[in-house]
């Protein structure tokens, strides 16, 4: 089956087109905010303008308007195309790709900025198994979670603000990753995840 892969969670603009599981073309900018301009272009540069049986959209956590454009143009093709629509998030993404990237690490956090000073993070293990859930944390309390893993992501230059020791990886999630993925990590609902309690709150009755 053929899958369009979506990742915008991040300050990078994301796009793949899977064969049977096998990348035959890809695209990848770093936008910052620019996701809801550049992101139909690239899906409609891809051969046959990105058409798919499957569309897997990254849920998040990480930009709140980043998450909200990538999950409305899935399911906006989904519809159109009668397409099916599953979501993945930012997190394991991130670790599939550094296990491959760096095979002398048995376990690993990915850390992206969350917005208001603080990291979203999850530990793994290898190949990819989650060993923790997904939290917001403070740089600092991150740091010490870490308990000294390696960690990757947009997140790390955060942790080096204090820690100017670390060695870690910047770095961001990519669509043509996406094949790194076990199945379970494929499933979610098209939804966004947020990582975080809303900053708003309802006026109590």
């Amino acid at each position: 089956m053929r899958t369009l892969v979506i990742e915008t969670a991040t300050a990078a603009c994301s796009v793949a087109l899977l064969e049977d599981g096998i990348v035959v073309a890809a695209a990848h900018e770093v936008v910052g905010r620019g996701h809801a301009e550049r992101l139909l272009p690239m899906i409609a540069a891809l051969p046959d303008g990105g058409r798919a049986g499957r569309i897997l959209v990254d849920c998040g956590p990480g930009s709140f308007t980043g998450v909200r454009v990538g999950i409305a143009a899935a399911r906006a093709l989904a519809l159109g195309w009668g397409a099916s629509l599953d979501g993945f998030s930012s997190l394991p993404l991130l670790a599939a790709a550094a296990f491959v990237r760096n095979p002398g690490e048995h376990t690993l956090a990915t850390i992206i900025e969350g917005g208001h000073g603080e990291v979203f993070m999850q530990t793994f293990d290898a190949p990819l198994r989650a060993r923790s859930e997904l939290v917001s944390l403070r740089p600092e309390a991150a740091l010490a979670a870490l308990e000294g893993r390696f960690a990757v992501g947009s997140g790390v230059r955060l942790l080096v603000d204090v820690d100017p020791g670390r060695g870690d990886a910047d770095a961001l999630p990519r669509a043509a990753d996406a094949p790194l993925l076990p199945a379970a990590f494929t499933t979610l609902a098209a939804v966004p995840l947020y990582g975080r309690a809303p900053d708003a709150k309802p006026i109590a009755a």
